[in-house]
């Protein structure tokens, strides 16, 4: 039987909860998965390549989980996955305006390669609202993220956002 590799990609700008929760419940249903960590300047990035990849990794140890692997990539997820010999891409859902998205983008990676099938995790319902670029939003303007990520990454935030500065005026 083959084994079961899953890719599952992205900017992980921070590592939240939610991301958390897919990686732990993606892990079961594949043999092997692999969180590409990878670049999207349009998505104005808190924190380098480097250093989301150590948070990842710091992250993913903290788990415990045998079969996760952190890889960093720069190219088309497709032809990532293929590198990998990836046969699943596992994306996390947490709302209706997440699936049109990523429903579209399962259509195109199908075109690209019909071998590499797309699942789809619901987020928990706790965790369904945490999304990285809020929890940025919340950091700077001074807000309390530690529902939404790990106190690791919380101290990491918070120091970076004393490097750029805080925003608003309270």
């Amino acid at each position: 039987m083959t084994q079961r590799i899953g890719i599952y990609p992205g900017t992980f700008d921070p590592i939240t909860l939610g991301h958390a929760d897919i990686i732990r419940r993606g892990s079961k249903l594949v043999d092997k998965l692999i969180l590409g960590v990878t670049t999207n300047p349009s998505k104005n990035p808190m924190f380098s390549t480097e250093e989301r990849f150590a948070m990842v990794e710091r992250e993913v140890a903290a788990l415990g989980l045998a079969n996760v692997e952190v890889v960093g990539f720069n190219a088309l997820l497709v032809k990532f996955a293929q590198a990998q010999n990836a046969n699943v891409i596992i994306r996390g859902l947490r709302a209706v305006a997440d699936f049109e998205y990523e429903y579209q983008m399962a259509g195109m990676n199908q075109q690209l390669d019909d071998d590499i099938e797309t699942i789809f995790l619901m987020a928990d319902v706790s965790l369904q609202p945490i999304a990285s670029k809020l929890v940025k939003e919340i950091a700077l303007y001074g807000g309390d993220i530690t529902p939404f990520v790990s106190k690791a990454v919380c101290e990491e935030v918070i120091a970076r956002v004393e490097e750029l500065g805080r925003k608003g005026d309270y």
